[in-house]
C-alpha cells in the first residue's frame, strides 16, 4: 500500500475498535494485528496511539458531520427526525466513539479534540438555520438551535448507558423538543413568533408537530 492508504486502513481499523472498546482498552499490538500489519509498522505512520487515537476520532467527526445533511424538502419536522434516525445510527454504530468524541476521552486536554467537535456542532448549527432558512437568527433563535443540540448530544450519550428507552421514541421526542423550545422562544419574541407560525404553516395534518400537540391534549387526567 501507499503511505496515504495504508493510513487510511489504519485510521479505519483503529476507529472500528474505538467505536466498541473505550480508546484505552485498545492497543496498538490489537491495531497492528486488525490490520494485518506489524507493530513497528504502526509507529512508521503514527507516533504513537495518541495521535492514532486523533486520527480515528477525526475521521468519525467527519463521518457525524455527513448525517445533518438533509435535502431541503418537505416538512421541517420530518426533515429533523430523518436526521435524528441517522443521528442515532451513528451512535449506534460507533457507542465508544461517539462517547469519546463529545466528552474528549483520553485527549481531554487536548484543544485539536476540542476543536474537533467544535465542528461537528457549527455544522449541525449551520444545518438547521439553513432549513430554517434564517440567514441572520435572532439571539433567541441561535440559543434554541444551540440547546436543541446540545440536548440531543446529551440524550445521545444517556442513551447509550443501558439504551433504556427505546430509539424511535428518542428520536421523535427530539423533534418534539425541538419544536417545544422554538415555541417557549416565541411566547417571549415576536421574531420567533414569525419564525415558528412559518414553520408550523408548512406542516401537515399528520406531520411530526401536530403529532406533539396531539400527544399533549391526549394526556391522562390525574385520578
Amino acid at each position: 500500500m501507499g503511505v496515504e492508504e495504508r493510513r487510511d486502513q489504519l485510521i479505519a481499523v483503529a476507529l472500528g475498535l474505538f467505536s466498541h472498546r473505550a480508546p484505552e482498552d485498545v492497543s496498538i499490538d490489537e491495531i497492528a494485528e486488525a490490520a494485518g500489519i506489524s507493530r513497528p509498522l504502526v509507529y512508521h505512520y503514527f507516533p504513537g496511539k495518541q495521535q492514532l487515537y486523533e486520527a480515528a476520532l477525526r475521521r468519525a467527526a467527519d463521518e457525524l458531520t455527513t448525517r445533518f445533511v438533509e435535502p431541503h424538502d418537505g416538512p421541517l419536522g420530518a426533515r429533523l427526525l430523518r436526521v435524528m434516525e441517522r443521528f442515532f445510527d451513528f451512535v449506534d454504530e460507533h457507542g465508544p466513539g461517539f462517547s469519546a468524541l463529545m466528552r474528549g476521552g483520553p485527549a481531554i486536554g487536548s484543544t485539536r479534540t476540542g476543536a474537533l467537535i467544535d465542528g461537528v456542532r457549527q455544522a449541525a448549527y449551520d444545518q438547521i438555520l439553513a432549513h430554517l432558512a434564517v440567514p441572520d437568527p435572532p439571539p433567541r433563535l441561535e440559543l434554541v438551535v444551540r440547546s436543541w443540540i446540545s440536548l440531543a448530544e446529551t440524550t445521545a450519550l444517556l442513551w447509550l448507558d443501558g439504551r433504556r428507552v427505546p430509539r424511535a421514541e428518542l428520536e421523535r421526542q427530539l423533534v418534539h423538543d425541538f419544536a417545544a423550545l422554538a415555541a417557549v422562544s416565541a411566547a417571549y419574541d415576536a421574531r420567533m413568533a414569525g419564525i415558528v407560525r412559518r414553520i408550523l404553516a408548512d406542516e401537515p395534518a399528520d406531520g411530526m408537530f401536530a403529532d406533539l400537540v396531539g400527544r399533549l391534549t391526549a394526556l391522562p387526567q390525574p385520578a
